[in-house]
């Protein structure tokens, strides 16, 4: 960061070390100082310091470790966390970066700084008139005055344009030595003290002070679970802490006076001088249903003295109480109470069941068939759900049609399974409802997570429920579309499921398919009958699933069996009696509740069509129940970020001084001007002037500047 001065010429002193002296007999210390204080060691540093802030930006910071793991697998996870890549801001070698530019640029200021502010003093007036020669803009010409009126004519004329003056005797001349815009150089000082101080700001708000209790008060992150208040003195962080930045949740009606630090292996508690309490969580949404403003009326109470203070938070407007900024920073749920109905997904059980439950705790599932022991985790709820319906309705599997499968059962497969993908680009933003996402964990600790609706969405024209389920976290959610009945249910659909596992109701709806199907009049009824029977038979078994394989993706297995050159015609008969057979299926099912049959037209046939898909996709859903919210109890929750930074009115000062240094070396323009009159050796009482002027950066601004002084200086005479 050393810098040089154009503005002078022979009269600068030789560049030394600067305002500090080494005096030592190691050269290799002077070497080192020099290195660490240059221009080339800063720049270094800056652009270091830029590329760790790069990756802390496109990376998210202090995740929890298993985020980690997911996104970039178990290799890259070691490798990342080695380096340190998931909270760059606190690793050691950050750190050490930020200290080196600190002293980078603290050795600059203290080499430059001195002769910067003694040149800035200097009125430069060692001149000689030989070295005003041989400046690039100088002017000479002779005037018809004394040299002593003169000088007072060009002192005037000088000062009148800014400039600062000082006459200096010179044996048999007279030197008027001028300066403006000397506060230049301030720029260099403010920008260069402005790092430092910027840097020191940003120190004293990192975790420095947090790693020297670890260091000093055995201080140890809290990984397990519990109340905060029963946590112990060694994962707490004391009221004297001078620096954190932690957050806090509050739902509704409840209050909290601590902060949790995320840790890389847990979490810091830390006590705050205060207790918080959220009165009310306001949000506000626009007619799209996207969040509009949400806010929190709170009533702060001070733990020593008892003072209670009334505020409301909102985004980017903190209460700030005592050096202790509280931000609105989120918003959660703060455990809404649940009502669902549990239908079974599996075996011929169509007995529904009611089920409650609470957002962030658990529940017991009871046996729904299913031979595994099923705890049901409530992960979320939200009551508002902006969607791109374009997106919805992901497909459940993962398979494509083989090629020889009839075209069109393919073109069927390919309209239900993925359409919504397919017009990704296509925006179609609804509020769709409430929703509620759980997972469903077994007894040896696996776990998938679901997301179901509350209510029926429109997607490609129909009126579906989405009962969403992912394998990992960090995967999208792939949704079961499962067909609403005429009073908006799923009844219907669990009915049809019910009866497709049942053997007896399936032989049942085959008898009657083939019965339906041939005529009384036909010849050899009887044989017909039983033929088309078998084969309605054996189509609604294949579709149930023999264990492996069931739905779409067992048929065309099944039909890969056929000779290629029958594929086509087999599908299109074997599709004909599955549909038939499918009518009649739901028809015994809907007898055997004791209800009446539907009426054969356009809706119920496209009812029966959507819910065979579903009836294909359900054997991918993998779970013994669907879970229907029907009605909540919602609790909201706001989460707060605290902070006290000791170091923000230190970073403001910094940016100030910054500011005020980049003014001041863009707009602030140093010019030098010396004249130098003597009497004129040709011609008693006239007098010989030399003017000679200099700026740090020749610009066109400076020539003109230059030719209207010169002009101006020219006319002073008698």
């Amino acid at each position: 960061m050393s810098t040089s001065n154009k503005a002078t010429t022979s009269i600068d002193e030789p560049l030394r070390t600067g305002g500090i002296e080494l005096r030592t007999k190691h050269r290799w210390l002077a070497e080192s100082v020099e290195l660490i204080s240059s221009m080339r060691f800063a720049i270094s540093m800056l652009t270091l310091i830029a590329i760790a802030s790069i990756i802390g930006t496109v990376l998210k910071q202090n995740e929890p470790m298993p985020n980690y793991v997911n996104q970039f697998g178990p290799f890259w996870f070691d490798v990342f966390a080695k380096l340190g890549l998931y909270a760059v801001y606190s690793t050691w070698w950050f750190l050490l970066i930020m200290g080196f530019l600190v002293l980078s640029t603290s050795l600059c200021i203290s080499r430059n700084g001195p002769k910067m502010l003694k040149d800035m003093r200097s009125w430069k007036e060692n001149v000689r008139e030989q070295s005003l020669r041989n400046f690039h803009h100088k002017a000479e010409w002779t005037a018809a005055v004394a040299p002593t009126t003169l000088t007072q004519q060009l002192l005037a004329r000088i000062a009148a344009k800014g400039y600062k003056t000082k006459i200096v005797q010179k044996n048999d001349a007279i030197l008027i030595t001028a300066k403006q815009g000397a506060a230049n150089k301030w720029g260099y000082i403010f920008a260069h003290s402005a790092i430092v101080i910027i840097c020191i700001g940003g120190l004293l708000d990192s975790d420095l002070p947090i790693r020297a209790q670890k260091l000093l008060f055995n201080k140890i992150p809290f990984s397990g679970t519990g109340v905060i208040a029963d946590i112990g003195p060694e994962h707490r962080l004391g009221l004297g802490n001078p620096t954190f930045r932690g957050n806090t949740l509050i739902p509704e009606g409840s209050a909290s006076s601590t902060a949790i630090i995320p840790q890389q292996n847990g979490v810091l508690i830390q006590d705050l001088p205060f207790t918080l309490q959220l009165k009310r969580f306001v949000i506000d949404y626009y007619t799209t249903g996207m969040p509009k403003l949400f806010a929190s009326d709170v009533v702060l109470r001070d733990n020593t003295t008892g003072e209670t203070i009334t505020s409301t938070v909102k985004v980017n407007q903190p209460l700030i109480y005592k050096g202790i900024a509280i931000y609105q920073s989120s918003f959660e749920d703060g455990g809404s109470k649940l009502r669902l109905t549990a239908f079974p997904m599996i075996g011929t059980n169509n007995v529904t069941s009611p089920l409650a439950g609470e957002v962030n705790g658990t529940t017991p599932l009871a046996s729904s068939g299913s031979n595994n022991e099923y705890t049901i985790e409530w992960s979320g709820f939200r009551p508002f759900n902006v969607e791109n319906m374009a997106q919805q309705g992901q497909d459940l599997r993962a398979v494509s049609t083989p090629k020889s499968f009839n075209q069109k059962l393919s073109d069927d497969l390919g309209k239900h399974m993925g359409s919504g993908a397919k017009n990704a680009n296509n925006k179609d933003l609804k509020n769709v409802g409430p929703s509620v996402q759980y997972k469903l964990r077994d007894k040896n600790g696996q776990a998938r997570e679901f997301s179901n609706y509350m209510r029926p969405v429109k997607v490609d024209e129909d009126y579906v429920f989405l009962a969403g389920v992912r394998d990992l976290p960090d995967e999208p959610f792939r949704y079961l579309r499962i067909p609403a009945d005429e009073n908006d249910s799923v009844e219907e659909w669990m009915r049809l499921r019910s009866a497709l596992m049942n053997p007896e109701l399936r032989s049942l709806a085959a008898q009657r398919y083939a019965q339906r199907a041939i005529p009384e009049n036909r010849t050899g009824i009887a044989t017909l009958r039983e033929q088309l029977q078998q084969s309605s038979l054996r189509g609604l078994s294949l579709f149930a699933g023999n264990g492996k394989q069931a739905g779409y993706l067992a048929v065309s297995k099944f039909l890969e069996q056929v000779p290629a050159q029958e594929q086509e015609k087999a599908a299109d008969i074997f599709m004909k009696i599955l549909n038939g057979s499918l009518w009649d299926l739901w028809q015994v099912a809907r007898e055997k509740d004791g209800l009446k049959d539907v009426t054969a037209d356009e809706k119920h046939a496209r009812f029966l069509q959507l819910s065979s898909n579903a009836l294909s996709d359900a054997s991918f859903y993998n779970a013994p129940v669907y879970l229907q919210l029907n009605g909540f109890d919602e609790i909201k929750a706001s989460v707060f970020q605290v902070t006290r930074s000791p170091g923000k009115k230190v970073v403001y000062l910094g940016c100030l001084f910054l500011v005020l240094g980049v003014f001041s070396m863009l707009y602030i323009r140093e010019r030098r001007l010396w004249v130098w009159i003597r009497p004129d050796a040709q011609a008693e009482g006239q007098s010989h002037i030399l003017m000679a002027m200099s700026t740090q950066r020749k610009t066109l601004d400076f020539e003109k500047e230059f030719d209207v002084m010169k002009t101006q200086l020219m006319q002073s005479q008698a």
